[in-house]
């Protein structure tokens, strides 16, 4: 795994250990794809990243261009991995990681009345979370007017063009893997 873009590009994001269960990082070339997809977007831009893993997603957002990103992971693994990434790219000052599961941490930036302008979400597989993660989004009132919010899911899992709100602009398929993009009215 490597940062694709920016100011960070070509530089290797340490993975989870071979016998890890809980962490499946985003492929290189679906990142790519993603930001292809979102544009040149980031200027500044505050970027949540949900079911973080390595990180990867929100230290790719830094890369090119973000402002700052917060990394939410409940695994131990998975934090151990967002820090090392973050430190190793020198990212530490525009990163904030909540140690937390994912609707604990949407209830807690609720209450600090945090927003941002770009989402990703890309929960475990089995977990079938996609109307849930679109549910507790809008519930949170995090996304900023014209935001984007990326769910990252199983291909047999289906997302709706409209929810909660929010209107599915995009998806795409990677093997098993569908990447589908909501814009905030």
């Amino acid at each position: 795994m490597r940062i694709v873009s920016g100011s960070a590009k070509g530089r290797a994001l340490a993975g989870p250990k071979p016998t890890s269960r809980h962490i499946r990082p985003t492929a290189d070339r679906v990142r790519e794809t993603l930001f292809n997809v979102l544009g040149q977007m980031l200027d500044g831009q505050q970027v949540l990243d949900l079911y973080a893993g390595t990180g990867a997603l929100g230290l790719e957002a830094l890369s090119r261009g973000a402002g700052g990103v917060v990394l939410v992971d409940q695994d131990r693994e998975a934090q151990a991995l967002c820090r090392q990434n973050t430190d190793a790219l020198g990212f530490s000052g525009q990163v904030e990681l909540l140690a937390q599961p994912a609707v604990r941490a949407l209830d807690t930036l609720k209450r600090r009345g945090a927003r941002f302008e770009l989402i990703f979400a890309d929960p475990p597989y089995a977990a079938r979370v996609v109307e849930t993660v679109l549910d507790g989004v809008t519930a949170a009132g995090l996304l900023s007017p014209g935001g984007m919010l990326v769910v990252e899911h199983d291909k047999r899992e289906s997302a709706p063009e409209v929810h909660a709100g929010l209107t599915r602009e995009d998806q795409r398929r990677f093997g098993d893997t569908l990447v589908s993009f909501y814009r905030a009215p």
